[in-house]
């Protein structure tokens, strides 16, 4: 462990956090010319990055839909993502210049490398009463294209790009899947410009506000803008080595920016302390980044903690973000003990517009009064403020979960307009199939005639194709085909006319699986299966996620606090502020209160949001309850343990470090806003839990439930059994 003397104060400094800001301290031009190359480097890296993000892995791997998914690609060589491009006119699909253009656009299609099938009206007449609307004016030409999630949407909107637009009265759009993921992709690039300039002016503004100087604003407004660009390298140098989700562009560039401004924050407010205090700017850079340094390293290991958790899903999709997460983080933390000094020695008394005065007693404070104004009635304060929460969080019991599906992207969006038009003037959607693979390693596939006449007696199935013929209603209605059996297996395909993503695709899929199977293998696939396992994947994942982030965060607080109680009072807050969030997300989008903030209410909640709230906001909040705890540990041990001291404790520790903890909350919440103005819900939805998280957390949970708990405690706040005492001595976490 490296050690470095402090020749101003005296003290001995040891480990990173002294050997960073230490070299910053001494050497700030060397610091920002590193930083400034780095910044270069991570900008022309960050331009590629877009491109090489992945839209999927929203599904276990391991799960039912997965491997049905494997058997068809390794059995029946069916790869790829579907493309649907619909084809509309006013006249008749039947009429010589819409057959043509029909039948022009599937022939096209299967010439192409790149795609695998086709079916369309025009080249498929079987097939017509599936890919014709009901008014006989639209028809469907589906295409599955070659590649995996990563490649397909591309290719896929290349394709496209040839027959898109209207010629001669008729109109032609693409969708499906793959074009839905390639539109999702644009949609989130674009938003991530839209963030930007709406959170940075603000961002900088309010620093100038809350800081009194331009100079010192854009001591923070530098660090963050270098977190965003660093953070874009960062995400295509992980390209390499994962499938890294394109939602990542916007929400880890968001939290970088958020919390390199905090840091900031953080440390500029403790210089200025030390600054008022009367200490030389030398002196007081040291102290402050002694003591602000370790707050930010705690915040930051409490914040990776939280985004850990989502490691223990199944789900690529979490994983990847997680992994993308921590190295925000960690870039953030370097960025606050590096930049932040380095800028600060450089630019010393310039960021205050006038010198500092010694600072008055904090017990003149607005804070300080208010703290003790809580603690005067702490019950009367803290059960309103309870019931407020309470009721926020109450919609939470009807927290349904699904996928993502078109109505995701605003109605300008191709894949959406065709999404609208399968829902609302088709009988049969062709992309929700279900995909029934009956497996037997033997090649004993028992009765597929008697299976598939049972699954096409399910309601609001329209037919069931496969080798044994092809049914409707429990009677056969043509004959079977031969490519969906293998020696192994059989590919049985669900025509249905429900939406894969509704209650009743649900009820549907149960009913299929409800049906006696000829085998004991028999996998099912599709969207609807995919919806389901999704799901599953949640459900079970979280219970560990929850595990993990209380007992690390428990043990991190305990080791920095030394109390037992302070750890718990954390979480059980934690818990109640994230809960109301969770509930007020529900009742706006998933209930469609407020109009869904300008979304389409679907009747469920995107899967992955409540995991990714839970662990960022978690990780967020847990960032100011350091920077208090911090505080109330500082006062508390050069106090007399008194009841009254630990009331003192607590109101000083507000006063001092609550107007920092405001400001960075509103901060936080303006970075984002941003967010909100995405086009993307699953990106809205985001947004506003992480600002409404944030803003509830700083100010109603830390400004009144806090004060008014300690106060009713007392001293027990920072009890420990005894025989623990030398333990946590030993081994409490310094710097």
């Amino acid at each position: 462990m490296s050690t470095t003397t402090d020749e101003t104060t005296g003290l001995r400094q040891r480990g990173i956090i002294a050997a960073l800001s230490g070299f910053a301290i001494r050497a700030p031009k060397s610091v920002l010319l590193i930083v400034g190359v780095a910044f270069l480097l991570c900008g022309a890296l960050g331009a590629l990055a877009p491109s090489q993000l992945s839209n999927g892995g929203f599904v276990d791997n391991n799960a039912e839909s997965a491997t049905a998914a494997r058997i068809l690609e390794s059995e029946y060589g069916m790869s790829g993502m579907q493309l649907v491009l619909t084809v509309e006119s006013e006249g008749e699909l039947r009429d010589t210049a819409v057959a043509a253009r029909g039948r022009e656009i599937a022939e096209r299609l299967r010439g192409d490398q790149r795609v695998q099938r086709v079916v369309s009206p025009w080249t498929d007449p079987g097939s017509t009463s599936a890919l014709v609307s009901r008014d006989g004016k639209i028809g469907l030409v589906v295409a599955t294209v070659h590649g995996d999630e990563n490649t397909a949407p591309q290719q896929a909107d290349a394709l496209a790009d040839q027959f898109v637009g209207t010629e001669g009265g008729i109109t032609v759009r693409a969708g499906g899947q793959a074009q839905l993921w390639w539109d999702t992709a644009q949609q989130t690039q674009r938003d991530l410009g839209i963030a930007e300039a709406i959170a940075l002016p603000l961002t900088f503004l309010l620093l100038m506000w809350f800081l009194r100087s331009a100079v010192a604003a854009a001591i923070p407004f530098v660090t963050g803008v270098a977190a965003i660009v660093a953070t874009t390298g960062v995400l295509y140098l992980l390209t390499f080595v994962m499938n890294l989700s394109v939602f990542a562009l916007n929400i880890t560039t968001a939290i970088g920016l958020a919390l390199a401004i905090d840091y900031s924050l953080l440390i500029i407010g403790r210089y200025r302390e030390e600054i008022a205090a009367g200490r030389p700017a030398e002196e007081a850079l040291r102290l402050a980044m002694r003591r602000g340094g370790r707050a930010v390293a705690f915040s930051g290991l409490t914040v990776g903690i939280a985004l850990i958790g989502m490691l223990v899903f199944p789900l690529d999709f979490l994983r990847s973000l997680a992994v993308a997460g921590l190295a925000v983080v960690l870039l953030s933390i370097v960025l606050a003990l590096t930049l932040v000094p380095a800028l600060l020695a450089v630019l010393g008394a310039r960021i205050n517009r006038k010198p500092l005065r010694e600072a008055g007693p904090v017990e003149r404070g607005l804070l300080y009064r208010v703290a003790r104004a809580v603690q005067r009635r702490p019950v009367l304060c803290a059960l309103p403020v309870i019931a407020l929460l309470l009721v926020l969080g109450s919609p939470i019991v009807g927290l349904q979960m699904g996928l993502p599906d078109d109505r995701v992207l605003p109605t300008s969006a191709s894949s959406r307009q065709v999404g609208d038009l399968l829902r609302e003037r088709f009988d049969n959607n062709a992309t929700a199939t279900v995909d029934v693979v009956v497996a037997a390693p033997d090649g004993a596939l028992g009765d597929l005639t008697g299976y598939s006449r049972a699954l096409s007696t399910v309601p609001d199935v329209r037919a069931v194709i496969g080798p044994a013929g092809t049914y409707v209603n429990g009677v056969p209605s043509g004959p079977g085909d031969p490519d969906t059996r293998r020696p192994t297996s059989a590919h049985l395909t669900v025509v249905t006319s429900v939406d894969p993503y509704s209650d009743a695709g649900k009820r549907q899929l149960e009913a299929l699986h409800a049906v006696d199977p000829p085998t004991s293998e028999v996998y099912f696939g599709g969207q609807a299966q995919q919806n389901v396992d999704a799901a599953d994947g949640i459900t079970q994942g979280f219970p560990k996620a929850v595990a993990w982030i209380a007992l690390t965060t428990f043990l991190l607080l305990l080791l920095l606090t030394g109390s037992v109680v302070l750890p718990l009072k954390a979480l059980v807050l934690n818990v109640l502020s994230l809960s109301a969030t969770f509930g007020a997300l529900v009742w706006i989008f998933q209930d469609g209160h407020l109009g869904g903030l300008g979304t389409e209410t679907t009747g469920y909640t995107i899967a992955t949001i409540p995991v990714l709230l839970f662990c960022v906001s978690f990780g967020l909040s847990m960032d100011y309850e350091v920077f208090l705890l911090a505080r109330f540990t500082e006062e508390w041990e050069h106090s007399d343990k008194t009841r009254a001291a630990n009331d003192e404790a607590v109101a000083l520790g507000i006063a001092r470090s609550g107007r920092i903890i405001t400001a960075a909350a509103l901060l936080m919440a303006v970075v984002f806003t941003g967010i909100i103005a995405s086009g993307v819900t699953m990106n809205r939805m985001l947004g506003l839990g992480l600002a409404l998280a944030v803003l509830l957390d700083a100010t109603l949970v830390r400004m009144v439930l806090v004060p008014a708990f300690m106060r009713v405690m007392g001293t027990a706040n920072w009890w420990t059994p005894r025989w623990s005492k030398p333990l946590l001595a030993k081994a409490a976490l310094r710097e």
